[in-house]
């Protein structure tokens, strides 16, 4: 009997858990920034199998728990291959209890997709995109940040 419990929470948290993982064209992208004209968000492009990625990820977490109430947005997109959502982002963002909206690059041709963020991105990762609409502020930086760099560009674009 406590199998089978154990067995039913498992199968229900990996179920609410692949909700948060979703796929997001460029296009999405760009209209979600779009409507979130206040907003200052902080998209940070990175991928399961990128050491530097990952050792930066705690501090976009920790930039958005910090922001919970200002308008600031942290959106995480992987740069894995769609194919791999289930088998290498989802079991990643559980084990890791990634809070953070969390994305899939959904482009046919990744090459296309990297230059429409940024025509100076090589395809490096990681590289973040700081994005505030009203400001008309749109900065890119192929480099892996510290927690002061991530929240003094922050700040400095919200003026928070």
């Amino acid at each position: 009997m406590n199998k089978i419990i154990v067995t039913l929470l498992l199968l229900m948290s990996c179920v609410g858990l692949k909700a948060q993982v979703k796929l997001l064209t460029l296009n999405e992208l760009e209209q979600r920034v779009a409507k979130g004209k206040d907003t200052t968000y902080v998209v940070n492009f990175w991928a399961t199998w990128c050491g530097p990625c990952v050792e930066e990820l705690p501090y976009f977490e920790k930039l958005n728990a910090e922001n919970s109430k200002a308008p600031v947005k942290v959106l995480l997109l992987s740069m894995d291959f769609k194919s791999k959502i289930k088998d290498a982002v989802v079991p990643f963002v559980t084990k890791n209890k990634i809070k953070s909206e969390v994305f899939v690059a959904n482009a046919s041709n990744q090459q296309t997709f990297i230059d429409g963020v940024d025509q100076k991105w090589s395809g490096a990762l990681p590289a973040t995109l700081f994005i505030n609409v009203q400001k008309k502020i749109r900065e890119f930086y192929e480099k892996e940040f510290t927690y002061a760099e991530l929240a003094a560009h922050t700040k400095r674009i919200s003026n928070l």
